[in-house]
C-alpha cells in the first residue's frame, strides 16, 4: 500500500483541509467540479479500499454553497455526467473512491486507483461493487480485467496469510481454554475456504457445554474472522424468543394479510442482506418444534422461504447452535477425566514429568458421546433426521486451574487498566491473591463466575476506599492475602469443602509508599455481604 500511496501522491494533488461527504453530498461535488474532485479522494494519507469516514460528511446545503448550484441543477449534472446505470436519488454511504471515479466515467482517474492497489470488488451499503456503475466502454472492460486479476492476487495472499497466521492461533487469542472445540471449529472452516466442502449444504455447528464457557464467543471470533468485522456477517437470534408455536413468523416473516408482512422475518430479512453470515442460534433447545421443522429445511436444502414468497439461497452461510442440554453430564464426566488423569500423573511422576500436564488436555470419548450425549440430545429434539444435518458437535469442557488463572489475570488487568485510565492509580497483585479468587469458580456459571468473585472481593473494596477518600490520585495499590489467612492456602487441600468455605483467605488493600514499604488500608465497609446473618 505505501507504494501505491506514493504513485497516488505524484501524480494526484491533494487539498489541504478539503473535506469531501459522501452520498448526495459527494455526488454533489462531483457533478459540480468534474474529476477533480476525485483527485482530491485521493489523499495519499487515505487508505483506497474504505468509505470516507461519517466524520466527514458534509450537508447537501454546505456542498450546494460550495459548488454555487441549485438542486434541480445537481440532478441534471448526475443525469448528463454519471452512469445511466445510476439512480440519482440513490443512497451512496459506503462508496470508496473508485466507486465515484466509476460513477464519472472517468478512465483515468479509475486507472489511478487500480494501479494503487484500490479493490474492485469493494461493496458499498448498497452491496454494489464499482462493476455495476460502469458504464459500457474502456472503464468496463479495465474493472473487468481488473476483477479477475485482483481476485487471483487476493486469493494468494489470503492463503499466505492462513499459513502464517493459522486460524485456531487467532481464536486462542480471545478465548482461554477450549482447545478441542477450537481445534473442531477450525478444521471444518479450514475444509470449506480451501474448496473441500459439499457446496449443496451448509455448515451446520453444535456448541454443547455450560453456560459461560465461550460457545457465544467462539461464534463470535468465527464470523469476524470470516467477515472481517462486517456487521452484517453476524446474525444473532435469541431462540428463547421463539417458544410458542406463533412465533414462528418472527423468524420467517408473517404471511400476507396478517400483520408484520411487510417487514419480514427476524432470521430471513437478514439473510437477505448477507446470504453467506454466520448465523447463531443462542439457546436452541428452548425453541418451538415448528421452528426446529424450520431449521431442518435450512440446514437439508440450504435455502429459505419468507413469508413473501421469496427464497434466499443460504448454501454458503454457517450455522452455529448453542444449548445447555447435557451440560451436567459433559462438565462432570470432564472433571472425572481430569480427576483420573491427575491421579495417574501423581503415581508416574517420578517415571515421567510430562504426564503432570496431562489434566489440561482431556477428550471426550466416543463412548461417552454415543451412549449418554446421544440419548438425551435424541430424547429434547425429538427427531433423528435434526440431529443428522449438524456437521460437528462441539463439546466444551469446564475450565482447569491454569485456564482459571488466566481468567482472573485477564479480569484483574480489565481492573488495572480501568483505575489508571479513569482514577491515575496503578494497580498490582500477588500471585495468591489469583488463586484465591479461582477457587470462586463455580461449574454451573463459567467464567461469569470469575468475573462476579473479583467484582465481590476486590472491586468493591475499590469502591469503598474510593468513596473514602482513602485513595490518593496517583498512588500505587497492592491487593494481598491477609497475612493471618495465607496458612489456609497451604492447608486448604487437607480442608473439607465445609471448612474451606468458612476459612476462604481475607483479601486486603494497601498503599505502596515511595520507600516501598506498604501501608494497609483500614475500610470501613457499612455492610459486608460475607458478614452478613440471617434470621429465619
Amino acid at each position: 500500500m505505501e507504494n501505491g500511496e506514493a504513485f497516488l501522491s505524484s501524480h494526484c494533488p491533494s487539498a489541504e483541509g478539503f473535506v469531501c461527504g459522501v452520498g448526495l453530498a459527494g455526488l454533489t461535488l462531483g457533478g459540480g467540479r468534474g474529476a477533480l474532485i476525485f483527485d482530491q479522494i485521493l489523499c495519499p494519507r487515505r487508505d483506497l479500499n474504505q468509505d470516507l469516514p461519517s466524520s466527514s460528511f458534509r450537508s447537501d446545503i454546505w456542498c450546494l454553497a460550495t459548488c454555487s448550484l441549485l438542486s434541480s441543477a445537481v440532478l441534471v449534472t448526475r443525469e448528463d455526467d454519471f452512469s445511466n446505470r445510476l439512480n440519482n436519488r440513490a443512497s451512496f454511504k459506503g462508496c470508496t473512491a473508485l466507486h465515484y471515479a466509476v460513477l464519472a466515467d472517468d478512465y483515468v482517474t479509475v486507472k489511478l486507483l487500480l494501479d494503487g492497489g484500490a479493490s474492485p470488488l469493494q461493496r458499498n451499503e448498497m452491496g454494489h461493487t464499482p462493476l455495476d456503475y460502469a458504464r459500457d466502454g474502456e472503464v468496463m472492460k479495465l474493472l473487468k480485467t481488473s476483477e479477475t486479476k485482483f481476485q487471483e492476487e487476493q486469493r494468494k495472499r489470503e492463503l499466505e496469510e492462513r499459513r502464517r497466521f493459522p486460524l485456531e492461533q487467532r481464536l486462542k487469542e480471545h478465548i482461554i481454554g477450549q482447545e478441542n472445540a477450537i481445534a473442531t471449529v477450525g478444521a471444518a472452516i479450514r475444509r470449506k475456504e480451501n474448496g473441500w466442502y459439499d457446496e449443496e449444504h451448509p455448515l451446520v455447528f453444535l456448541f454443547l457445554g455450560s453456560s459461560g464457557i465461550g460457545k457465544t464467543e467462539l461464534a463470535k471470533q468465527t464470523a469476524k474472522y470470516m467477515h472481517k468485522d462486517a456487521k452484517k456477517g453476524f446474525i444473532r437470534l435469541d431462540m428463547s424468543e421463539f417458544q410458542e408455536r406463533h412465533e414462528v413468523a418472527k423468524f420467517i416473516g408473517s404471511p400476507p394479510g396478517y400483520v408484520g408482512h411487510e417487514e419480514g422475518g427476524q432470521l430471513t430479512k437478514k439473510l437477505k442482506q448477507c446470504p453467506n453470515a454466520v448465523v447463531l442460534f443462542d439457546e436452541v433447545d428452548k425453541a418451538h418444534p415448528d421452528v426446529l421443522t424450520i431449521m431442518l429445511q435450512l440446514f437439508d436444502e440450504g435455502r429459505l422461504t419468507d413469508g413473501k414468497g421469496k427464497t434466499i439461497d443460504c448454501k454458503d452461510a454457517i450455522f452455529i447452535m448453542t444449548s445447555n442440554v447435557a451440560s451436567d453430564e459433559i462438565a462432570h464426566h470432564a472433571l472425572q477425566l481430569r480427576q483420573e488423569a491427575l491421579e495417574m500423573s501423581r503415581n508416574r511422576i517420578a517415571e515421567n514429568l510430562d504426564d503432570v500436564q496431562m489434566t489440561d488436555k482431556i477428550t471426550i470419548s466416543k463412548q461417552f458421546k454415543e451412549n449418554v450425549i446421544r440419548p438425551i440430545l435424541k430424547a429434547h429434539f425429538r427427531r433423528d433426521e435434526f440431529l443428522g444435518r449438524i456437521n460437528e458437535i462441539v463439546y466444551f469442557l469446564p475450565f482447569c486451574h491454569s485456564e482459571l488463572i488466566q481468567l482472573v489475570s485477564k479480569e484483574l488487568n480489565f481492573w488495572a487498566k480501568r483505575a489508571k485510565a479513569r482514577h491515575n492509580i496503578t494497580l498490582q497483585w500477588d500471585r495468591e491473591v489469583m488463586d484465591v479468587l479461582a477457587d470462586g469458580y463455580n461449574l454451573h456459571y463459567g467464567a461469569r463466575s470469575i468475573k462476579h468473585e473479583v467484582e465481590r472481593r476486590v472491586v468493591n473494596q475499590l469502591a469503598a476506599a474510593y468513596e473514602q477518600d482513602l485513595l490518593p490520585r496517583g498512588c500505587t495499590l497492592r491487593i494481598t492475602v491477609d497475612d493471618s489467612d495465607k496458612q489456609l492456602l497451604k492447608t486448604k487441600d487437607s480442608c473439607s469443602l465445609e471448612e474451606e468455605e468458612r476459612k476462604a483467605p481475607t483479601l486486603r488493600l494497601e498503599i505502596v509508599e515511595k520507600d516501598s514499604k506498604s501501608r494497609k488500608l483500614d475500610i470501613q465497609a457499612p455492610l459486608n455481604p460475607d458478614e452478613i446473618s440471617f434470621i429465619l
